[in-house]
This record gives C-alpha cells, sequence and structure tokens, in this order.
C-alpha cells in the first residue's frame, strides 16, 4: 500500500501554484515593458498597440497582491449559452468569443458563432386606453424572434433587413478573392450587428522609404433600431495599430448606405457590384499616401492644420480653450510618436491625427454600451470621416508646393 505524504502534496501543490503566480506576474510586466499595455489608474491598463489599441481591461488582485484575473471591458453580447457572441479568425485582445484560427470563408458559421443567426420581425405597437390594448396604425417595434427582445420602434415602411441578407452578397468577394471572414457580431442586444472581411492584397505606403503596411478590410454594418441604415464601407487598417479611415479621395465610392424599406436587397446587390469596382482605388491611395510620406512638414504647420480642423473663436470660452489646449496636447504626443515612426513628415502628421480621433478624442458611450465598444463603432460608421477627409485634403496641398 501507497502512503501518501499529504504535507509534501501540499507543498508541492503551492510550489506549482506560486511558479504559476510568478509566471504570470512576469508575463505581464513583460507586456508592460515592451510597451503593449500602460497603467493608466488603480487596476485599470490600456492597450497601446495592435488593432485593439485604445481598450482597456482591469486587473483583479488577490490578498498576496498577485494576479487574480483580467476583467475585460469589452461590451459585447452574450449569445443563450452565456459565451460571448462573436466571431473572429484570431484572438481579440480580451480572448472571449469564438474564433477559428485563420477564419472561414463558411457564412452560416460566422452567422452561428458570431450570434448574428437570428431574424427580426415587425409587431404592431400597442397602447392602453381605458382598460383596453389598442394597435397603433402607424408604429411598429422591431422584434428578435428568437429572444423576443424588442430592438426599436419603426413606422409602416420599414422592412427588416435581415442579417443574412444584409451580409451573404459579401460572399461572393471571399469566394472570388480567397479570402475569410474576419470578424462578426452583434451589440447593444442585437440593435446593431457587423461583420467584416480582410482583402487580399496589402497597401504598401512608400515601398523604398517607410515601407508602411495597410490591410485593407470590407466592414458593413446592420441597424435594427429604425435610426439607421445598412451600410458598406472600405476600411484601410494599420496592422500597427488598426487607425482606421476611409478612402480620402474624391472619386472613390466607399461606402453605401441602404435604407430598411422594400427594395433594399436590390440596392444591397448595387453595392456588391460597385465594391468590386472600389478595390482598384487602392493604387491611387497607396499613391497619394506615398506622396505625404516624402513630404516634410514643420511643428508649426501641424498645428495652423489642427486650428484650421477644430478652430476655435477669439471669444471662446474658457472650457472651450482648455479642452482645445488638452486636444493640442495630445495631438502632439500622437505626432511625436508617428515622427519617431515615418519622419517628421504629412504622412506622420495624418496619422497623428487618425490616430488621435481613432483612440484619443473623448468619446460618450450611450447607455447600452461601453465607451470601447462606442469607440469601435465610431469608427466603423465613420463618425470622423469629415475631419479625416478634410486633413487629407489640406496635407495634399502641401505635396504640390
Amino acid at each position: 500500500m501507497t502512503i501518501t505524504d499529504v504535507n509534501t502534496v501540499f507543498a508541492d501543490e503551492k510550489s506549482a501554484q506560486l511558479s504559476a503566480a510568478r509566471s504570470r506576474e512576469q508575463a505581464f510586466q513583460a507586456r508592460i515593458d515592451r510597451g503593449e499595455i500602460r497603467l493608466v489608474g488603480g487596476n485599470q491598463y490600456e492597450v497601446l498597440t495592435g488593432w485593439d489599441r485604445g481598450e482597456r481591461f482591469t486587473v483583479g488582485r488577490n490578498a498576496q497582491g498577485q494576479i487574480d484575473e483580467i476583467i475585460a471591458a469589452h461590451g459585447l453580447d452574450s449569445r443563450a449559452d452565456g459565451t460571448i457572441a462573436l466571431y473572429a479568425s484570431s484572438p481579440a485582445w480580451h480572448g472571449l468569443g469564438q474564433i477559428i484560427p485563420g477564419g472561414t470563408a463558411d457564412i452560416d458559421e460566422v452567422l452561428r458563432l458570431g450570434g448574428l443567426d437570428f431574424t427580426v420581425v415587425t409587431t404592431p405597437a400597442l397602447y392602453r386606453r381605458d382598460g383596453e390594448l389598442r394597435e397603433h396604425a402607424d408604429q411598429f417595434h422591431t422584434v428578435r424572434e428568437d429572444t423576443g427582445a424588442a430592438l426599436g420602434v419603426v413606422g409602416r415602411r420599414f422592412t427588416p433587413i435581415q442579417n443574412r441578407t444584409a451580409f451573404e452578397f459579401l460572399q461572393e468577394l471571399v469566394n472570388r478573392y480567397d479570402v475569410v471572414w474576419e470578424s462578426a457580431g452583434p451589440l447593444r442586444g442585437g440593435r446593431r450587428v457587423f461583420v467584416s472581411i480582410r482583402l487580399p492584397d496589402t497597401v504598401t505606403v512608400d515601398a523604398t522609404g517607410i515601407n508602411d503596411k495597410i490591410v485593407p478590410y470590407v466592414a458593413v454594418m446592420n441597424d435594427h433600431t429604425g435610426r439607421g441604415t445598412f451600410q458598406c464601407m472600405v476600411t484601410p487598417w494599420r496592422p500597427v495599430c488598426a487607425n482606421t479611415e476611409r478612402f480620402a479621395l474624391r472619386d472613390a465610392h466607399t461606402r453605401w448606405s441602404v435604407r430598411h424599406t422594400a427594395g433594399a436587397a436590390s440596392q444591397i446587390k448595387e453595392a456588391r457590384r460597385t465594391l468590386g469596382l472600389s478595390i482598384s482605388y487602392y493604387e491611387q491611395f497607396a499613391a497619394e499616401e506615398t506622396a505625404l510620406a516624402r513630404t516634410n512638414i514643420a511643428v508649426s504647420d501641424f498645428h495652423a492644420l489642427i486650428a484650421d480642423i477644430w478652430p476655435l473663436d477669439d471669444e471662446a470660452s474658457s472650457r472651450a480653450k482648455t479642452n482645445a489646449a488638452s486636444r493640442l496636447g495630445a495631438l502632439d504626443s500622437e505626432f511625436r510618436t508617428e515622427v519617431a515612426r515615418v519622419g517628421q513628415t504629412a504622412y506622420a502628421a495624418e496619422r497623428a491625427i487618425t490616430s488621435y480621433l481613432d483612440h484619443v478624442a473623448p468619446r460618450r458611450p450611450g447607455k447600452t454600451m461601453t465607451e470601447e465598444v462606442a469607440r469601435a463603432t465610431a469608427a466603423l460608421v465613420g463618425a470622423e470621416d469629415g475631419r479625416k477627409y478634410d486633413a487629407h485634403k489640406r496635407l495634399m496641398l502641401l505635396t504640390r508646393n
């Protein structure tokens, strides 16, 4: 008979636990040392690199001060089985979701794993009068059939664009270019849903100089609340920090918006046709960005650009002036970071402004989303496209001097 020494077993287990804790602490500290994350206050940290740059998480520690858990402030929806409703071809910063390494080309799998395999119906809006329920003749609710959750209030002409209808037109691009679905999921309980695919050709800016790589994506968002539209956009993302921007070209068709009506399906088919044509614009995009990369810019010119994009009246309030000073400081910081990477050029100036708008500029989230989700949504729907285009247009003038 074998006799177990419980003291030895306990000591071995405790030693293993301490070793694992030390390894976890060392790995976490290594990420800080490499500049991948930073402490922003208390136990909250911010991601500094990668496509998830700017997002935050909280580190929980035990009584001994060792890392106990990492709490992700992801703001994502959950599925009926409790798992996070997100499909991705590579792990996100929060480590959540249904990950298929390398991705999949099967839209049915994307809809299922991303929690988008539900349909939306409209039901008459009811109101109570004299103790009885009555129907509102011209008002309806959009409702998820799987959960019965109300998503929005719409009019009589509203026709839901189902998730599969909204996204399956991209399957042709997936098949034609031999690419995979990158990500998919719902936001705010399914009120908004999104998918993205990565196109095969990487854009290179100034190949003989800074050799900066930009990855082209196609992103689609659909809205079930009645307050938004179906939107499709071409979005260049820089892998180093996931700055997003639409093509800053005068005649590039990079966004389509379709209202939820009976004729929406045919309009989505047209978006598919023009989407294929838009891919050729990447060559022109790379040419313009290369011109910016080969144009030097003085700090004073960068500040003048900021003043033009964010004008401040002489009679502005003290609060407005304080906010402007804070914004200038943040933009200067972004500019210094880009200058260290690509030189003091108009390209660095554009990257700094894009980075500020995507990751730093104050973003007030709605009641049902975190700041991270609000920021990501704003980037996808192009909330700051006007300023990005304005900056690009003004900086391109410098290349012609």
